[in-house]
């Protein structure tokens, strides 16, 4: 089976602040991206990556494909998806601001779809209570045993992905459409240091992991 990553990189950032997006921040003397981009690259045949439409002409040697993304993440992910080769059978998808992911939970995504799986998706334990809540009152609590915090990369057969995204649907990841037209989706144990640079202490954190573990990526 082919295998290619698209790696999302063309969101603003806007939570993090400063004068560039979050994803080229300098990170243990790269770049955020580059760290996520090289694990792709290290689980994947080739890799797309999606940024914002005023970098798509800068030079990203590490990448097979550069494209520029759209208004909504799910548009990027489909802009991603147009520029794959049509030999693909495996798509992985991966949050540019995630620098800290391994190939080895690629690989576990990826052979969850080899075994038949349409998704798999990284999941971790919630430790905490969980509330829904709707105008301010609390309306339910769900059984957190029940409930994972969701991560990428996640693996998709390419077929299962095309057809989730067909209706040009939103959703904050693509397992949610998948899902919502009828596809089977696993999940595979995540990592704790998988987290999401969103805020600056984020990137502190992840320098800080980088620093005392530089193999941990």
């Amino acid at each position: 089976m082919s295998v290619w990553a698209i790696v999302l990189a063309a969101g603003s950032g806007s939570r993090f602040g400063g004068s560039i997006p979050k994803q080229y921040e300098a990170l243990a003397g790269r770049r955020v991206i580059d760290w996520s981009i090289d694990a792709a690259r290290a689980a994947a045949d080739g890799v797309v990556l999606v940024v914002g439409a005023d970098r798509v002409q800068d030079a990203e040697p590490s990448a097979d494909v550069v494209v520029a993304g759209g208004a909504a993440r799910s548009d990027s992910v489909r802009a991603g998806l147009a520029a794959l080769p049509d030999d693909v059978d495996v798509v992985v998808v991966h949050d540019g601001a995630r620098p800290l992911a391994t190939p080895a939970l690629y690989a576990a995504a990826i052979a969850a779809i080899r075994e038949g799986a349409d998704g798999a998706i990284p999941g971790i334990e919630v430790t905490d209570t969980i509330k829904r809540v709707a105008d301010g009152v609390v309306v339910e609590t769900p059984d957190r045993a029940t409930l994972v915090a969701v991560q990428t990369p996640q693996a998709f057969s390419r077929d299962a992905l095309l057809a989730a995204h067909a209706s040009g649907g939103e959703a904050t990841d693509d397992a949610a459409l998948v899902e919502a037209g009828g596809g089977r989706v696993v999940v595979v144990p995540g990592e704790l240091t998988n987290f999401k640079i969103t805020r600056r202490d984020d990137l502190e954190r992840a320098e800080q992991i980088l620093n005392e573990s530089p193999n941990v990526a």
